[in-house]
């Protein structure tokens, strides 16, 4: 048979992910290269007796088709919760359920993006975002971003020169990096964006787990008009049950629900119900801070081990998130380096594939949410022992 695949498939880069998760399910070998949160934490008593609760009160309407736009009360909890954690004056009109806010990054590009679209990019940005976006072949336009935020030179030249479809960035304990913006930069990005009429793809993945518990103001903050955010209960209360949404300005809902409806006409109805019941009934906030702790504590174990074990190797310091980002000296190769780690039987991700236009070939990711004290302890080791062997 001669199968007739469509020519955006080769625009898209050879996925990474696959080969993450099949590490991750790998027993044998303690994984710092997937985004997992940590398992023990998933409170399964507390979502178990949410989900009786929903099959009890409204299970005939849980289990029956629904509306495009998500589940009214799970749209109306995340709109207040941005007003009262972040004074942002949402409402559930502007908020959309998605199957993960990884469902956002597609159906965002197919609403924005045409063949040779200029789509704006962190340097280094997230792996998935630059997969999802590809098979819409955009070019790419990157800014470098430190953790004093994005070169906004750059920034500023990127959006008045090739005026992009959207700047895609994220704010909070960036994928791969783990650094945040400073406010100033957040405030500068908003001024520029509104200037040059330039969408702000606001990924806020990681803005509940702040090590301090304390807010950052998104950038849509300063440029409603500009702002798009998503977000995602997979990193605060189960990533298995695919709830995520996108908020945005009335035009992009508008043009969303419209491709939304093609791609699976609804969200998932007994998780959204699920989810709702479990925040309104259960201890979210303690739940919150448990999390962050225990992430606090492990990228502190990570980074100490990362300073006494190879000393030649340089890495963000994260106050949030799940990640953080190591680069090796020149001339080391982060995807030999991958190989190596696997036959000491411990997993890191290389960085190349967060350089949307080349680079980071000395640069890997490490994951600290999923890991416990002992495996941090001895994964580490092993990183060492296949660093010394393997990378040059």
């Amino acid at each position: 048979m001669n199968y007739q695949f469509a020519r955006r498939l080769d625009a898209a880069p050879e996925s990474f992910l696959d080969r993450l998760f099949a590490v991750s399910r790998d027993p044998e070998i303690i994984s710092f290269a997937g985004g997992l949160p940590i398992t023990s934490l998933i409170d399964v008593a507390g979502i178990r007796d949410a989900a009786a609760a929903v099959f009890a009160d409204e299970g005939e309407a849980a289990l029956q088709y629904t509306t495009t736009d998500g589940y009214l009360p799970l749209r109306e909890y995340i709109a207040g919760r941005y007003r009262s954690r972040l004074g942002i004056p949402a409402t559930a009109d502007e908020i959309r359920i998605t199957n993960g806010s990884q469902q956002c990054l597609d159906l965002t590009a197919k609403i924005l993006v045409d063949p040779c679209t200029v789509v704006g990019m962190e340097r280094p940005g997230y792996l998935g975002a630059i997969e999802a976006f590809s098979y819409y072949q955009p070019r790419f336009k990157t800014v470098a971003v430190t953790e004093d935020g994005p070169d906004m030179a750059a920034f500023r030249r990127l959006c008045r020169e090739e005026r992009p479809a959207f700047f895609y960035g994220i704010p909070n304990f960036q994928n791969p990096s783990g650094t945040a913006y400073p406010d100033a930069a957040r405030r500068e990005c908003a001024k520029c964006c509104r200037e040059t009429d330039t969408l702000f793809y606001e990924d806020d993945a990681f803005g509940e787990l702040a090590f301090d518990g304390r807010p950052r103001m998104p950038v849509k903050a300063y440029a409603p008009e500009c702002g798009i955010m998503s977000g995602s209960f997979s990193k605060t209360v189960s990533p298995g049950m695919r709830i995520g949404w996108i908020y945005a300005p009335a035009p992009v809902i508008e043009k969303f629900d419209s491709v939304r409806q093609a791609a699976d006409l609804h969200p998932n109805a007994l998780s959204q119900a699920v989810i709702y019941r479990y925040l309104t009934t259960h201890d979210y906030e303690g739940h919150l801070e448990t999390v962050r702790q225990v992430y606090k504590k492990n990228c502190q174990q990570m980074c100490d081990l990362l300073d006494d074990l190879l000393p030649d190797v340089t890495h963000t310091t994260p106050e949030g998130g799940m990640f953080m980002l190591a680069t090796m000296p020149e001339g080391k190769d982060s995807m030999a380096l991958f190989q190596a780690c696997l036959k000491e039987k411990v997993a890191v991700l290389p960085g190349v594939p967060f350089y949307a236009e080349g680079g980071g070939h000395n640069t890997f990711r490490l994951n600290f949410s999923a890991a416990t004290e002992e495996e941090i302890e001895i994964g580490m080791r092993q990183l060492k022992q296949a660093y010394h062997c393997g990378t040059v």
